[in-house]
């Protein structure tokens, strides 16, 4: 498919992968529209799209409007469907905002799309941490899902709406269950888009990172730029509508991230400290995907490894570290 002349929307487009989304896809020629609540804690920042300012058009709108969506959505072609509450943390102090744009909004966005654009193609942004503390390794699609916390349990409902749209309206949806996703652009003034970005704040400003418990807990890592040609994919090949598949990458226990950052940037330290216990009750242990459902209906496989990711991250916030602190 070609983007060129393609009107697409992304939801949260003013956040981290939002923007790097909207770079490439203004890369590839496409008519792209954002649109961003701004919420300060979420992570919105118009520095992220500077490379593009004037080439995208940017709607300051709430997902929870349900007034406003229908003109939003209306003749795009492609809604990348990003916006989201992410914390975990947040999403348990409360529950009932996590709900609203987690799950609510969604259900907006769709009832707009059935009545006023059902031909859109519909990329959602889902998440890994529905499969809970895993049964087994790697976890494919078909592993249990049991949810940890709040967040997880709204996002899988967000989830589950798409997918009953697409089987029973038609909609052209496809959830994309992401894994941890890093590089530049990300939230990292605070840990409410996951452990990475804080630990890179950590090392850009010279700080102690504390792991937590042992530091062998493994993860899988997405560079940003892996996610966007996924999500790309995702809308070039019609095989993926209705669907669910994972994302993956690179995987490293904690403690050896920690330090491999640490040796990119030639500084920071870190340490092993106790599990707060509100972290305790919802940790997973070991995590990571098996993405070869999508591998093989998009031939999407990760080209960044994570030593060539973090060295382009810390390199990004070192020159631009002010906008994000």
């Amino acid at each position: 498919m070609s983007f060129d002349g393609t009107k697409c929307l992304i939801t949260g487009g003013l956040g981290f992968i939002g923007s790097n989304l909207a770079i490439k896809l203004v890369e590839l020629g496409a008519d792209v529209t954002i649109i961003d609540s701004m919420i300060p804690e979420y992570g919105g920042n118009l520095f992220n799209i500077d490379p593009v300012r004037d080439r995208v058009k940017i709607n300051f709108s709430d997902m929870r409007d349900s007034h406003t969506l229908p003109y939003l959505l209306e003749n795009n072609e492609v809604i990348f469907n990003l916006a989201g509450q992410v914390s975990h943390m947040d999403s348990m102090k409360d529950p009932l905002t996590d709900l609203d744009i987690n799950v609510r909004a969604q259900i907006y966005l769709l009832e707009a799309c059935r009545q006023y654009n059902p031909d859109a193609v519909i990329i959602y942004t889902s998440t890994r941490q529905f499969y809970g503390k895993p049964q087994r390794l790697p976890v494919n699609e078909t592993h249990p899902l049991c949810p940890v916390d709040t967040n997880g349990i709204n996002k899988l409902a967000g989830e589950q709406y798409h997918i009953l749209y697409h089987q029973v309206y038609g909609i052209k949806t496809t959830a994309l269950r992401l894994t941890n996703t890093y590089g530049p652009r990300q939230l990292i003034k605070n840990p409410r888009q996951g452990f990475i970005g804080w630990f890179i704040k950590h090392v850009v400003c010279d700080e102690l990172i504390e792991v937590y418990g042992d530091g062998n807990q493994l993860r899988d890592l997405t560079f940003v730029d892996d996610a966007v040609d996924a999500l790309i994919a995702a809308v070039e090949e019609p095989a993926c509508r209705g669907g669910i598949f994972n994302l993956g990458g690179e995987k490293i226990a904690l403690k050896d991230l920690a330090e491999l950052m640490i040796s990119i940037a030639g500084r920071g330290s870190c340490k092993l400290v106790p599990f707060p216990e509100e972290r305790k009750r919802i940790d997973i242990g070991d995590f990571y995907s098996d993405y070869s459902k999508f591998k093989e209906a998009t031939n999407w496989t990760p080209k960044v490894s994570l030593q060539d990711g973090l060295k382009r991250t810390i390199q990004y916030y070192d020159t631009h570290k002010e906008k994000y602190l």
